[in-house]
């Protein structure tokens, strides 16, 4: 059994495969401060509640974004779950596409694995749409090619640097948008959310049309990350919303390089 690990700046997910068959996965905040031995006790006991024992696991491959976090990372695979992990950005890993960037070396793991699941999964070219700490659309080629990409502030940075910038505003909780949400607020906090929300999907949509308009007037957009469900259903250039997407490039992953 496949232990795939993606690691981002806000969370991490953990997700067993029995092939390419999902059976369990668990989230859990991003904290570099948090020792190899706590992430295995967490993670064995989800585990049992699943029935599936330490020895259950034969492979396991990391994806992270989090530099401090991948000591402790190694030391769970190595130390606590007795694997010699795969890691995307080692030198013996193979993606199978090519990256077209000026500096390969800085794209960020998850966003190479998103078009690997792209590459495996979907029609292309594509646009991934990633939302997360950071908002990233990466334009994946006709062959599967990592043709760069955008980084904009995520929506929960972007409340949070209201809230700390301007003394006299409260701090928003980010939460499921009305899609009638008028566009004019009539105190503080409406308008706040007014321009959280419709300033969000215009950036969205703002930005994908200028994709769109670069690289191809019907390219469609995917739509990944623990923040799509609440812009999913307001933009309306979004083709489709897979969460699974960075797993699934794991797996495709780990698959081409076992073989």
């Amino acid at each position: 059994m496949l232990l795939a690990v993606d690691c981002g700046n806000t969370n991490i997910v953990f997700a067993l495969y029995d092939g390419n068959r999902q059976q369990a996965n668990w989230r859990i905040s991003t904290d570099p401060k948090r020792s190899a031995d706590e992430y295995l006790v967490w993670l064995t006991q989800l585990m049992a509640l699943n029935g599936v024992a330490v020895d259950d696991l034969t492979d396991m491959i990391i994806a992270n974004v989090v530099p401090d976090l991948q000591p402790k990372l190694m030391s769970l695979a190595r130390d606590g779950l007795n694997l010699k992990p795969q890691v995307i950005g080692s030198e013996d890993i193979d993606l199978g596409i090519k990256i077209n960037i000026d500096q390969p070396n800085q794209a960020g793991a998850d966003r190479l694995v998103n078009a690997v699941a792209a590459l495996d999964s979907y029609d292309l070219p594509t646009i991934i749409l990633d939302f997360g700490t950071a908002t990233t659309f990466d334009l994946v080629g006709s062959c599967g090619s990592y043709e760069g990409g955008i980084i904009a502030p995520g929506v929960n940075l972007s409340v949070e640097a209201l809230y700390l910038a301007a003394a006299r505003l409260p701090r928003l909780t980010v939460e499921p948008w009305e899609a009638d949400m008028p566009i004019l607020g009539k105190d503080t906090v409406s308008a706040m959310h007014s321009g959280i929300f419709w300033g969000y999907v215009s950036m969205v949509e703002g930005l994908i049309g200028r994709l769109r308009r670069d690289y191809g007037a019907h390219l469609p957009v995917i739509a990944t990350g623990g923040l799509a469900p609440l812009f999913a259903d307001h933009v309306a250039s979004i083709s489709i919303v897979d969460s699974d997407l960075t797993l699934k490039g794991l797996v495709r992953i780990h698959a081409q390089n076992k073989r």
